[in-house]
């Protein structure tokens, strides 16, 4: 986000460019229809919109122009993500609406300013606005700028964007900036024979759960809090990718060193009793949903009394731990990220 034009008048005159990070679905509702939906946003707000090119899960949109038709833009893109979410909602059981989320790609350098002294800045931005926000901890990748999500309504989305812009103008970027470029999507790694390597797989799995779970339209709601929900297929699908197989009438592995069947071993963890509720599910949802993912064998002991935690037992092959163990870190991450902690 740079300032390119002096304030002026005494008031927030300037002209910026923001970046923000989207995902291919929410780029092509942007685009819409032959470019119709971009080409009336810039016309309507006055904003020069700029969509990175390539074949990536993620896209940078930039937008820049001055402030009033910066947030001219912002507006006419919250509202036109909360019209995707209402038509989404016509053939869904859902009666509560997930919020709209938007996501700024700001220079690390600034982060500070905008979460302030003991978190008191975003605190103050979330009590003024109605808005959720999070400053992402660590660095996009090869770059040095975070991620800041934005959820709510279009309009806590909109005052929420203003104060950003306020906070970044009063605290520059302090030295060069890299810019963060989205890469295309990688595939795992298949040797001949029809072997994947396992750890070049999970990665990608991994990659995917998190690009899944950033999707706005994936969201269900407990209580006041929006909680990611995952793409079951697409994450069981690469799950089942996992574990070494051997290729169908062949009895030794394709690849040196590479064991086809991988003997199942145990992975023991415990769980604080009062968490333990995101991992199961309500009847067991989320935990069924786990072992369909992951492939492993995953059992819950009962609460011991006097004791504050539970264990939880992993078996399978070292992949199928891996990969349970991730989703599981990812169910208590996205708990406590839900409920607005820093």
């Amino acid at each position: 986000m740079e300032p390119t034009k002096v304030q002026s008048d005494g008031g927030l005159n300037v002209t910026l460019t923001i970046r923000l990070l989207m995902h291919g679905k929410e780029v092509g509702s942007i685009i819409g229809k032959k470019g119709e939906t971009v080409k009336k946003m810039r016309e309507e707000s006055g904003a020069r919109i700029n969509i990175s090119e390539g074949n990536c899960p993620e896209r940078i949109v930039t937008i820049t122009g001055p402030t009033d038709t910066i947030f001219k833009a912002f507006a006419m893109i919250a509202y036109k993500f909360e019209e995707d979410i209402i038509n989404s909602m016509s053939n869904s059981p859902a009666t509560s609406k997930p919020p709209v989320t938007l996501r700024l790609v700001v220079p690390a350098s600034q982060c500070g300013s905008l979460i302030g002294k003991g978190g008191s800045k975003i605190k103050e931005m979330r009590e003024s606005t109605g808005a959720q926000v999070q400053v992402a901890g660590d660095m996009l990748p090869n770059s040095t700028e975070r991620a800041v999500t934005i959820s709510g309504t279009p309009e806590a989305i909109i005052q929420c964007v203003k104060q950003i812009c306020v906070v970044m103008l009063e605290s520059p970027p302090k030295g060069a900036t890299i810019p963060y470029r989205p890469k295309p999507a990688s595939t795992p790694v298949i040797f001949s024979g029809g072997q994947v390597r396992v750890d070049i797989a999970l990665a990608y799995a991994k990659t995917c759960y998190l690009l899944c779970f950033s999707s706005p339209q994936a969201y269900t709601i407990q209580g006041q809090y929006a909680i990611p929900h995952p793409d079951l297929t697409k994450l069981h699908q690469l799950a089942m990718q996992q574990t070494p197989f051997t290729p169908l009438g062949q009895t030794t592995p394709a690849f040196p060193g590479l064991d086809a069947s991988p003997p199942a071993s145990t992975h023991e963890l415990t769980i604080p009793n009062d968490l333990i509720g995101c991992i199961i599910g309500r009847q067991g949802t989320k935990i069924n949903e786990i072992r369909q993912m992951s492939g492993a064998q995953i059992k819950i002991a009962n609460a011991m009394e006097g004791s504050s935690e539970r264990q939880i037992t992993i078996t399978g092959t070292p992949a199928n731990i891996s990969l349970a163990q991730y989703l599981i870190n990812a169910r208590l991450t996205s708990e406590v990220t839900g409920m607005g902690t820093l």
